[in-house]
């Protein structure tokens, strides 16, 4: 037996996620004012409609 039957190929290698090439703008956490505001009207508006439920 060959000492290399218990190693991954290298297409195995190349194909798991640890080697993989990031993509670009993925793990972006930035956003604009406007995707903020946008955001913060949704909340506002979903709060005001539980508390017209609640009355």
């Amino acid at each position: 037996m060959s000492h290399r039957d218990n190693q991954p190929t290298k297409a195995e290698v190349q194909s798991t996620k640890a080697n993989k090439m990031p993509v670009p703008g993925a793990d972006d956490t930035e956003f604009s004012a406007e995707e903020a505001a946008e955001v913060f009207t949704e909340n506002q508006s979903y709060e005001n409609e539980e508390e017209a439920e609640e009355i």
